[in-house]
């Protein structure tokens, strides 16, 4: 039997993932979902092994998915066993100096986001605009321009309105139109189906600290056309992404020195949350495990976990087998890399079993300590299952030899996803995040907008008598405990939220689990309304030093439009456009920025 499913988790089922006839009636139970997923799924087994074999992955696939202990990313749960086929997450399409190049982007693009996927595209090989065009002796229009004919189309597609069209675009710091990009998304609306972020270099991270001028280069001609303060232009990040969340940044050489397959050339983009660093045309596929579901009796359960990641690296490499992949190149590069990204959801809610607060070391030393303990239990079965069905083709034993790993399956293994709508279902915590609030409004499709609230909490008031309905709406107005001295000293210590927490604890989480995620962690960095741009300077600086691979801030209330609301947020959002559960509500905190997948 499937483990207890919220009301709210029964409807993102329903909506999103379980199959429909032509007149959009649901004809699919959640235990159906699962198994059709599950089956379709295993069987790639059938290509290596035997149809028992088959069946009893299609059972522990099955299982572990009911029990609500792993799912994977929102294109496996929606196409599994269907005729699209198209079961990855992430996608990253080169777009090249031409116009027929960059047209064909758009198109590769709408076909994946019909199917599901997210795109990345860096947009740094563009001539910048002015820039002359030498075939007709017109004038660029520049990557800015063009960022909009990419938006537009996603605008258009909308993915059957199952899930929301999300891209990523990426520019490097030394290009022209660096400025133009940065500044782009300060009119409300434009480029809305787009997260920013700035590849910025080493170099240009030294010289904002220290004081100097870097050169913008032309990528026509490789010709610097002028320079430019690094301090200037990072103070412009700083105080855009104060303003409306974008751009982000993109640390470019670390995640280049990290590569994994770098003789295939240099990364130049990411998935739209950030998390998954790919080559051109590349994909990937994520599942999560729920770390809620691995404590037993206040102690993390070490044999659950082990089995689980096992499972886990199992069921995604099956994926790439039987996944029906939408361009023809990324078929190619993906089964030459076999890249895959088993993360973790549930973090937070972890932490409250523990009875650890989110800001705090011990919390930290349990992400290091959890995060190297999946990364070396899934290389230990990507090396185990390369031995019966071989190694990804672009192995390199060299650069794995010294580390014990004389073959491999994947060319990666962990990624830390948002996991925003899996996470519903799951009925926890999204991603490494920490509580949202212990009360607020999710928008999680197309205008629907559910209301959510923290069972751990509400069961932990009521064992300690000072649970009220009094009580629980003074939360609901500010979503934080802190101020409340009705509540004990100590459950406020530990129910601490996403806007409680300063700044430089969510950049410390992130970097703690960066350490053993081979792709990238996603982590939003949210800020208080109050709080200044030196707030965001500082997490950004703190994030280059501690080696994370790109940041993310938010600023509660500097969009227009965002994915999770604090309840004031009904002044603006009239409660007969909100949906209510009837029922207990699952909890789940997560990404606020309003392109934000799962």
């Amino acid at each position: 039997m499937i483990d207890t499913l919220g009301v709210n988790a029964l409807r993102v089922l329903n909506r999103r993932y379980a199959l429909k006839d032509e007149t959009g009636k649901v004809i699919e139970t959640p235990e159906q979902v699962f198994r059709r997923v599950a089956k379709a799924v295993a069987s790639a087994d059938l290509k290596y092994g035997t149809d028992a074999q088959a069946k009893g992955s299609e059972q522990k696939f099955f299982e572990m998915m009911t029990a609500l202990e792993f799912l994977p990313n929102s294109p496996t749960l929606m196409n599994a066993g269907t005729d699209v086929g198209q079961l990855s997450a992430c996608f990253v399409l080169p777009v090249e100096d031409s116009i027929v190049d960059i047209f064909d982007a758009v198109k590769n693009m709408a076909v994946i986001h019909q199917s599901g996927g997210g795109t990345g595209f860096s947009f740094s090989k563009l001539r910048p605009e002015g820039d002359i065009v030498v075939s007709t002796k017109g004038i660029a229009s520049g990557p800015v321009s063009f960022m909009n004919v990419f938006d537009t189309a996603t605008e258009v597609i909308k993915q059957g309105g199952r899930r929301r069209g999300a891209n990523m675009g990426i520019l490097r710091c030394d290009h022209p139109d660096i400025v133009k990009f940065i500044t782009a998304k300060k009119k409300n609306r434009v480029l809305r189906n787009f997260n920013l972020s700035v590849a910025v270099t080493d170099v240009f991270m030294k010289k904002a600290a220290e004081g100097g001028s870097y050169d913008l280069i032309n990528p026509r001609t490789g010709k610097t056309v002028k320079s430019m303060r690094a301090a200037d232009v990072f103070d412009l990040i700083v105080q855009s992404a104060w303003e409306s969340g974008d751009p982000g940044l993109i640390f470019i050489d670390e995640i280049n020195r990290k590569n994994q397959t770098a003789k295939l050339g240099p990364i130049e983009s990411t998935n739209p949350c950030g998390e998954q660093i790919l080559h051109p045309y590349e994909s990937c596929n994520l599942g999560s495990i729920n770390l809620s579901k691995v404590i037993n009796d206040g102690a993390l359960d070490s044999d659950k976990l082990h089995d689980l990641v096992r499972a886990g690296v199992h069921f995604l490499d099956n994926v790439i087998d039987v996944n029906i992949f939408p361009v023809r190149q990324t078929e190619e590069i993906t089964l030459k890399n076999r890249r895959i990204g088993l993360g973790v959801m549930g973090f937070a809610d972890a932490l409250l079993l523990l009875g650890i607060p989110y800001d705090s070391q011990e919390a930290l030393d349990f992400a290091t300590h959890v995060m190297k303990f999946i990364r070396e239990n899934a290389l230990d079965m990507s090396r185990e299952i390369a031995k019966s069905r071989g190694s990804f083709p672009n192995f390199d034993i060299s650069s794995w030899r010294d580390n014990g790993y004389d073959a491999l399956r994947n060319a990666t293994v962990t990624t830390i996803a948002p996991t925003g709508t899996i996470s519903i279902v799951a009925g926890t915590t999204s991603g490494i995040e920490p509580l949202f609030a212990i009360s607020y409004v999710r928008d999680v499709m197309e205008g629907t907008r559910l209301m959510e609230a923290n069972p751990v909490f509400e069961a932990l008031a009521r064992e300690r008598g000072f649970y009220s309905e009094e009580l629980m709406t003074e939360i609901a107005r500010t979503g934080s405990v802190q101020e409340n001295k009705k509540i004990p000293e100590d459950v406020r210590r530990l129910f601490v939220t996403a806007m409680d927490i300063d700044p430089e604890w969510h950049v410390r989480m992130q970097a703690a689990f960066q350490v053993y995620t081979d792709n990238a962690v996603s982590k939003t960095i949210n800020l208080r309304p109050e709080a200044v741009p030196d707030d965001i300077r500082k997490s950004y600086l703190l994030a280059y030093e501690l080696r994370c691979k790109g940041i993310t801030v938010y600023r509660y209330g500097s969009k227009n439009e965002q994915v999770l609301y604090l309840n004031p947020a009904f002044d603006k959002q009239p409660e007969k456009d909100l949906e209510f559960a009837t029922a207990k509500p699952e909890f789940s905190g997560g990404c606020p920025v309003p392109v934000c997948p799962a």
